[in-house]
């Protein structure tokens, strides 16, 4: 039996080759765009499952609720691992991650091998506890993992750097030297695996922290923080009430005595503001959206939901299709169920004849979807930045897929295969069957589902373009256009200055400067707090960046400068100085600050000059607090240009680069490529919008294609008789199309008010953020109605230009 369904459903198939044609390639885009989907669902949430014992380790995070702002750290005192490690039997292991690049040796550096002279650019660098690599297992190539950071001096490497330096030696006890000194050589004292890319780690380069101190006093300082904790809890351990003890216990225990110790009135107010808790492993990728704003490897829960939202409607429109396309079919199909009613066969054997042939579409979908999906995979990685694949290596791979099939053929195949089944074999026969009067408003409903979803997914692309847009051209209180960065300049060593003023002798090169410290994502930042002068055990300190410039950084980088004045290196008591952002004087509540005295830690500062604010890091935050040091951080170079002939400047930088720095790679960059680099994922998460809109669009449009089709089969002999009886071509394709312009006004009402609270909900994110104006709305249903219209133009013309004598020839 099953094999005669199959046969008549292949024959039904070949004979209606269009139809056929519509509802696979329908089905074959909604199943492909799941498939992809699916595997970048997969694999964003199996990030550090693979760290054996996972759900025992836990990330130390610290929330501070103050004036009605709450603000995350995953930073802390050197000495609280070593603490809570003592103090609680239900830690295992405590260790700590520092890659604060304000100290030496974390983040990038310049290296040497052994008695290399070339010096090479290296990221991916911090300092780590030996407990880090025995908390999270990390599997090693060569060495002893229990002991290879146990030493003082010592450096694990990952394979990748040790094939890159080594080929495929054994490093074990070569050394590496961090920016040209060569006087505090690390040894290697073990290689490890790399991390895979579901790791929320990314390091190349573990330094010990074996016997390291940054600044006297710095390992027992609790009001210094710098590292991130990570802990491994015994099994069987509570952690929600451990985590309460521990938070309430450091802050009460510990933090607090050394708050008031260094007299800061916050110290009154530290158990009620602050609290610390665990949080798992597991969740740090997809949960950290408010803790980690500056990190370039994790992702956002919300993201994964809407991709998966969007898989799942795409393959939906793509089921209404179907639908729609087998009950258009059904006047075609009416004879032949009427025939075989009559000739015995039940409404039972019609509805798996007709959930076959939904079985066969299915199948063949599946294969073409699987087919497509494996095609695109690579623009799919381009549109994520992830590198992704098809796991055909999971022994449930396949399983999965022939599941869905047989689901999805039942779902999209059940209303038509009991629609068409229960017609009734003397009204069809006697010709006296009026097909669709049930399910003409089911279907209209469908279609008006399928633009509602379609309307959304444009309303947002345009929405997420304008936004983008605004990001990149308004204004952000600095000049980042015709902007020169050079890298590795604190190789130049007492050279720099020299260099610097090299620079500035340079037709096209109007100003230089010298730090570190830039209003970019992933430049280096260091944070304290600050109170008025003599209001040090009074008032709540004020959190503020402070960052080192020189005399000509506001200069480059066209920072406005609204009061007092500029550092001047040949005033002594600049050094002693600050510059403020318009930030720190609302918040300190200081009126006249010209003159006036701030204390950071106790030290005394004098405001000679305050900037307007600018921005500073990505637009989803509001800008903080600054106070500018006059002082030194070379890593970078910045240079103002003004030039036509770019790519002549360079050839002259890059000469009087060789002539310093011989053996070191010339490397730059664009400051306005480095500020768009910034907002890469606003940019994917358009091209993704845009993408599945485009494809609900695409889908939609071939169920508009089915709905018109149904409607001509049903009106044709009435569109004749009207011919006949004198209606015009104009008047037949206006009543033909009329009802399909309600349908996509009806989806715009209905689509509007969702596209607006989700995408308003999307934009809280960002402190700096566009008005969401009814421009996009209107353009989203133009856009609807134009592509509906012009895919039901098809039949409508077909239907308005037939021969009245054809349609009637039978009556």
């Amino acid at each position: 039996m099953l094999k005669n369904y199959l046969k008549i459903a292949w024959r039904n198939l070949l004979k209606s080759k269009g139809f056929s044609l519509i509802n696979i390639s329908g089905l074959s885009i909604g199943i492909a765009a799941c498939i992809l989907i699916a595997v970048y669902i997969l694999h964003e949430t199996s990030y550090d499952k693979y760290v054996p014992n996972s759900e025992n380790i836990y990330r130390v995070v610290g929330r501070l609720e103050m004036d009605g702002t709450t603000d995350y750290t995953t930073h802390f005192s050197a000495n609280l691992a070593r603490t809570v490690d003592a103090d609680f039997d239900e830690i295992e292991q405590a260790g700590r991650i520092m890659d604060n690049d304000l100290f030496y040796g974390a983040g990038s550096n310049e290296i040497q091998i052994d008695d290399e002279p070339m010096q090479h650019h290296e990221e991916g660098f911090t300092y780590a506890d030996q407990a880090i690599l025995d908390i999270f297992s990390i599997p090693m190539v060569y060495g002893d993992r229990q002991t290879a950071l146990s030493e003082p001096k010592t450096i694990v490497i990952s394979e990748s750097v040790s094939k890159k330096f080594f080929k495929d030696q054994n490093p074990i006890g070569h050394v590496i030297y961090l920016n040209g000194n060569r006087e505090d050589p690390r040894k290697i004292t073990g290689v490890m695996e790399d991390f895979p890319t579901n790791s929320h780690l990314h390091y190349d380069y573990f330094l010990t922290l074996t016997g390291v101190e940054f600044g006297k006093g710095e390992q027992d300082r609790w009001i210094q923080s710098n590292y991130k904790n990570y802990v491994s809890i015994r099994p069987g351990t509570s952690v929600e009430v451990f985590g309460q003890t521990l938070g309430s216990t450091v802050v009460s225990k510990y933090l607090k005595p050394a708050m008031a110790a260094a007299g800061l009135a916050m110290a009154e107010t530290i158990e009620k503001n602050a609290k610390i808790y665990l949080q798992p492993l597991e969740e740090i990728h997809l949960y950290s959206a408010a803790i980690e704003t500056e990190s370039p490897f994790r992702n956002d829960i919300k993201i994964v939901w809407i991709f998966g939202t969007v898989a799942f409607f795409i393959l939906l429109l793509a089921s209404i299709n179907f639908v729609n396309l087998s009950t258009a079919k059904s006047a075609n199909r009416a004879k032949e169920v009427g025939l075989r009613k009559v000739v015995g066969s039940s409404r039972t054997h019609l509805v798996f004849q007709f959930l076959s042939e939904s079985m066969l579409i299915t199948a063949i979908a599946f294969v073409i979807g699987l087919v497509l999906a494996q095609v695109f995979m690579p623009v799919f990685q381009e549109m994520t930045g992830i590198a992704l694949a098809l796991p055909w290596d999971s022994p449930i791979f396949v399983p999965i897929l022939l599941l869905s099939a047989l689901v999805v053929g039942g779902i999209a195949g059940f209303y038509p295969s009991v629609y068409l089944s229960a017609f009734s074999p003397i009204n069809v026969l006697k010709g006296k069957l009026r097909l669709g009067s049930r399910s003409g408003g089911f279907q209209t409903s469908l279609v008006v589902f399928q633009f509602t979803v379609s309307i959304i997914l444009i309303i947002g692309t345009l929405v997420i373009n304008e936004q983008l847009s605004f990001i990149l051209t308004s204004k952000v209180g600095f000049e980042k256009d015709q902007v020169i960065q050079l890298y590795g300049t604190n190789m130049l060593g007492d050279k720099d200055e020299i260099f610097k003023a090299e620079l500035e002798r340079i037709n096209g090169i109007e100003s230089v400067t010298i730090s570190d410290y830039l209003p970019l994502e992933n430049t280096k930042r260091n944070g304290n707090s600050f109170v008025n002068e003599g209001r040090e055990n009074i008032d709540q300190t004020v959190s503020g960046q402070v960052w080192q410039i020189d005399e000509d950084y506001l200069e480059t980088l066209g920072i406005e400068l609204i009061a007092g004045r500029n550092f001047d290196k040949t005033i002594t008591t600049d050094r002693e100085g600050i510059i403020v952002n318009e930030k720190m004087v609302k918040e300190l509540n200081i009126t006249d600050p010209i003159g006036k005295k701030v204390s950071r830690f106790g030290q005394l500062n004098e405001i000679i000059g305050v900037v307007k604010d600018f921005r500073f890091d990505n637009m989803k935050e509001r800008v903080e607090p600054l106070a500018m040091f006059l002082g030194k951080s070379n890593t970078i170079i910045s240079v103002k240009t003004n030039t036509a002939d770019m790519p002549a400047l360079l050839v002259i930088i890059e000469g009087k680069w060789d002539q310093f720095a011989p053996n070191l790679a010339f490397r730059y960059a664009f400051m306005d490529d480095t500020f768009a680099r910034m907002y890469d994922n606003v940019r994917r998460i358009k091209i993704i919008f845009t993408s599945f809109a485009f494809l609900a669009i695409l889908v939609a449009c071939l169920g508009l294609f089915a709905l018109s089709a149904y409607m001509v089969e049903q009106r044709s002999k009435e569109m004749s008789i009207r011919k006949v009886l004198g209606a015009s071509f104009k008047g037949i394709y206006g009543m033909l199309t009329q009802k399909f312009i309600y349908m996509i006004l009806g989806s715009l009402i209905l689509a509007s008010p969702i596209a607006y609270y989700l995408l308003n909900n999307w934009l809280k994110d960002y402190e700096y953020k566009i008005d969401i104006g009814w421009q996009s709305f209107a353009l989203a249903g133009v856009l609807a109605a134009v592509m509906a219209i012009g895919t039901v133009s098809y039949h409508a013309i077909k239907s308005a230009s037939i021969n009245p004598a054809n349609t009637l020839k039978g009556e």
